[in-house]
């Protein structure tokens, strides 16, 4: 976990970075694909979902070394030949994850976060599950296990793989020749994200296209079909919290509300989408048929709402690093309370982002804790030790941010009134 929050504290600022500039050329070539909602709906998704993996909130069915110890065939030194395989192994078990999770209902859960952009940029590559508590595909890495890839290989391997999926969520870089054969490209990816008939459910592939042309699922960009991002049953909110548990909270309540007892058990593991017959007419859900014409999730928010929500999420990445650089001087149980304070942060301001009235309330919840923790340590988490009165600031931030909360609600609330109001 320390390692991994080390790792994080340079790749965070590196994508931050790419994400900027890649606004800033948007500007400059006045084909901007930002909205600044999205892209901090997108940024702070990125934030719950290398929180959960520094605190370890999942939990491993079969680890990979058990299958190493007891599985393997040969013993295998570290050379250069020893982490090419584990990058094939590590990439053709996520050709086959990511298969199964855009095919089977109960896994697509875990990616639709991903999807859940309505663009398509880098921003939307940090859009990842916070909803994965178990890991269940480890199985996958067999081949590599058997011929005696070391565990360490693998832990070194997987977050490169891992990192090396960002740059191709992009739409500058335009088809890339005899790479397109062989890499996938943001060609290829525009294809995968979009909704379109002719490109859905295509281009599953990680880093090798390969796997795509191997096994079917292979689909070129056309030059007469523009993709249109996002999923045919739109989320309709910038809570990335409320995102990663969506579908699996419709998959529930089609599975109760269904009276047939075989519909209860297999929907879980029928074709991403499917509901019951029953429960589909008397209980429908928003899809979009046309997907070049329907309205994209865009609440009308002032420029102050902007700004401020800009704000938060600076303080969010603030408290994020400060987590990762000090995880193991704060130890546990306190890094779990930090982790929660992390995640009711998101809840809050992106609920405020909604324009929800339930925004005031989780704000003062988080910042009730927030004061709790000064008290309980006396400060922050020893931030003091470092920052002179930090613990006056942090206590100052509580207290605006309750107050700005309430006062966004009330102009909300004010503004949907008056918008109710009849014509005279």
């Amino acid at each position: 976990m320390e390692t991994y929050g080390k790792i994080l504290l340079i790749a965070m600022p590196v994508f931050l970075l790419l994400v900027l500039l890649e606004k800033l050329y948007g500007w400059y070539t006045k084909k901007d694909p930002f909205r600044n909602m999205d892209t901090i709906s997108s940024l702070s998704s990125g934030v719950t979902n290398v929180t959960k993996d520094v605190l370890g909130l999942s939990i491993g069915i079969i680890s990979y070394q058990w299958m190493v110890t007891h599985l393997a065939i040969f013993t295998i030194k570290e050379t250069w030949i020893t982490y090419v395989i584990a990058f094939i192994a590590i990439d053709f078990s996520g050709y086959w994850v990511h298969r199964w999770s855009h095919h089977i209902n109960i896994f697509w859960n875990l990616h639709i976060i991903h999807h859940s952009s309505e663009e398509f940029n880098l921003a939307c590559a940090l859009r990842q599950s916070i909803s994965s508590f178990f890991e269940l595909f480890t199985f996958l890495l067999l081949p590599a296990a058997l011929v005696g890839v070391p565990a360490n290989v693998i832990a070194v391997v997987a977050p490169i793989q891992l990192f090396a999926q960002f740059w191709y969520h992009t739409r500058y870089i335009n088809k890339m020749g005899m790479f397109e054969k062989i890499i996938v490209t943001p060609s290829h990816h525009r294809v995968h994200h979009a909704i379109n008939k002719e490109y859905l459910d295509k281009n599953l592939g990680q880093i090798f296209i390969i796997w795509d042309r191997l096994f079917g699922t292979y689909q070129e960009e056309l030059p007469n079909v523009p993709p249109v991002y996002g999923i045919t049953r739109p989320v309709s909110t910038w809570n990335p919290i409320k995102i990663n548990f969506q579908h699996l909270w419709l998959l529930i309540k089609d599975a109760w509300r269904t009276d047939n007892f075989r519909d209860k058990l297999r929907i879980w593991f029928m074709p991403t989408g499917w509901r019951p017959a029953g429960v589909t007419e008397k209980y429908p859900v928003k899809k979009i048929e046309d997907v070049y014409n329907f309205e994209k999730y865009d609440p009308k928010v002032s420029k102050s709402l902007q700004t401020w929500s800009w704000f938060q999420l600076i303080m969010l990445l603030l408290f994020v690093s400060y987590l990762f650089g000090n995880i193991a001087a704060i130890g546990s149980p306190g890094m779990f309370v930090y982790g929660g304070y992390i995640f009711l942060t998101v809840y809050a301001f992106t609920e405020l982002m909604d324009k929800s009235w339930y925004a005031f309330v989780w704000e003062v919840i988080k910042n009730i804790l927030g004061f709790y923790i000064l008290y309980r340590l006396d400060g922050w988490f020893g931030l003091s030790n470092f920052i002179p009165m930090s613990t006056q600031f942090l206590a100052v931030y509580f207290i605006i941010s309750s107050c700005t909360a309430a006062w966004f609600v009330y102009e909300n609330n004010k503004e949907n009134k008056q918008t109710a109001l009849p014509a005279l």
